[in-house]
């Protein structure tokens, strides 16, 4: 069953390796600020965070699924999508992108909890046959240290890896040792909830294992 990644995402796709799966990566052509500003205005509303990322989502997965359909009319297997932010107290702290902007995101989050929402979308290729999608958000809840120093909040974005991730922190690489608690499924601080992952494939009719590509025990 072949699998692609409907994402750039370095921290994705090592996910999706470490669950056993090598996936095709493919980056959808997908104007992120104008798919939500379009949304926004055609429903004359904000959309919540959960909203915000499964639209996301569900448009990258969908703008792949459609170009594979296209040029590869016997690729027989899935998309998947994903997109993430970071709430706090309300506030949607997307990437940082500048030094300045993580480092106050930090001294703001220190000590506090705040939610990963992270949307899935997924597509059933087969040739013949139609697309077909299952899509679901999930959420998990990041505690940071309190006793985060200054310092180590300093030597930490001089790293630059806060810097293009949403939230301004990751929990599998360097900024592990300064969250003291996530509730929820971890992977979904990571990029992609592997469970939910798992519940869409398998509404899809696919069965998880086969997505394998290396030998598990």
């Amino acid at each position: 069953m072949r699998v692609c990644l409907a994402s750039t995402s370095p921290a994705r796709l090592m996910l999706l390796r470490q669950a056993g799966i090598s996936p095709e990566a493919a980056a959808p052509d997908v104007d992120e600020e104008a798919v939500i500003a379009a949304v926004e205005s055609g429903e004359g509303r904000t959309l919540s965070p959960d909203e915000h990322v499964l639209v996301l989502a569900r448009r990258k997965a969908a703008d792949v699924a459609a170009r594979i359909a296209d040029e590869q009319p016997d690729f027989d297997g899935i998309v998947i999508g994903g997109d993430s932010m970071f709430e706090l107290d309300g506030e949607i702290l997307g990437k940082p992108h500048t030094a300045e902007n993580a480092t106050a995101r930090w001294h703001g989050m220190r000590g506090r909890t705040g939610v990963l929402h992270s949307g899935h979308a997924v597509f059933r290729l087969a040739p013949g046959r139609h697309a077909r999608e299952a899509h679901a958000v999930a959420e998990a809840s990041v505690t940071f240290a309190d006793d985060v120093t200054d310092a180590e909040i300093d030597a930490y974005v001089a790293t630059g890896e806060p810097l293009l991730v949403a939230g301004a922190f990751t929990v599998d690489s360097l900024g592990g040792p300064f969250i003291t608690r996530v509730e929820g499924d971890p992977s979904t601080v990571v990029g992609m909830s592997l469970s939910t992952l798992r519940n869409l494939v398998r509404e899809l009719g696919v069965d998880w294992p086969s997505l394998w590509s290396t030998p598990t025990a």
